[in-house]
C-alpha cells in the first residue's frame, strides 16, 4: 500500500528480458541498505518486488500481463522514475490510499503553466473515465493528485511547483503516456452499484 507521495526518483540502467519475464534495474539515491529483497517499491505507481539489489542500485521483475496493462513496456535505459516505498503503520497519510495496482493508461492531452502551477489535463478512455470525479483522488504516474474537472474522456490536474520539482511530471509532455490508478473508493462505489 502506498500513499502517492513520491519519496525518491531513479534511473532505468540496464532491462533485460528473462525467459518469464522483464528485469528492470534501477540506480537510486534510496538508502538501499534499508531495502529488504522481496520490499515493494512503487513504480511511477506500478507496485513491484525488489529481486537483487547491490550499493545504489535495485532489479525487479515484470510479468508481461504488468507490460501490457502499464507503461513499463515502453520504459528505456535512462528513464527517470517516480519511486515510493511501500507505506508503514503509523506513517503520515499525505496523499490517498494507493495500491500500486495500475488500472490504465492514459495521454497526456496538454500542459499549461497556470500562475507557479501546471494544469496537465489527461485523456483517460472509456471505460476508465466514469471512476474520475472532480475533487476525487487520482493516482498520475504514482503521484496522489486531485482532479480539478471532467469533460467526457478528459480530466484536469493542478500540480503546485514543489510536486513538478520532484517528480517526473515536469517531464511530461503532449501525448505522453501515463499509468493511472483511479482512487479505490470511486473502484468499489461503481462495483456495488453494478451489482445492487
Amino acid at each position: 500500500m502506498f500513499t502517492g507521495i513520491v519519496t525518491n526518483t531513479g534511473t532505468v540502467r540496464a532491462i533485460r528480458d528473462t525467459n518469464r519475464d522483464r528485469r528492470f534495474e534501477i540506480e537510486t539515491d534510496m538508502d538501499i541498505a534499508t531495502v529488504e529483497l522481496g520490499a515493494s517499491i512503487s513504480h511511477c505507481g506500478c507496485c513491484l518486488t525488489v529481486v537483487d539489489k547491490g550499493p545504489g542500485w535495485f532489479a525487479t521483475e515484470v510479468s508481461r500481463e504488468t507490460l501490457s496493462k502499464t507503461t513499463l513496456a515502453y520504459w528505456h535505459p535512462g528513464r527517470v522514475v517516480n519511486l515510493e516505498r511501500a507505506a508503514k503503520v503509523g506513517d503520515e497519510l499525505g496523499g490517498h490510499i494507493v495500491s500500486g495496482h495500475v488500472d490504465g493508461v492514459g495521454s497526456v492531452v496538454s500542459i499549461t503553466p497556470v500562475g507557479g502551477s501546471h494544469e496537465i489535463r489527461i485523456e483517460a478512455r472509456a471505460p476508465l473515465h466514469r471512476y474520475i470525479a472532480p475533487k476525487g483522488s487520482i493516482a498520475v504516474e504514482g503521484v496522489s493528485l486531485t482532479v480539478n474537472e471532467v469533460e467526457g474522456e478528459i480530466f484536469s490536474v493542478n500540480v503546485i511547483p514543489h510536486t513538478w520539482d520532484v517528480t517526473t511530471l515536469s517531464r511530461l509532455e503532449p501525448l505522453s503516456r501515463v499509468n493511472l490508478e483511479i482512487d479505490m473508493l470511486a473502484r468499489y462505489l461503481a462495483r456495488w452499484r453494478e451489482t445492487a
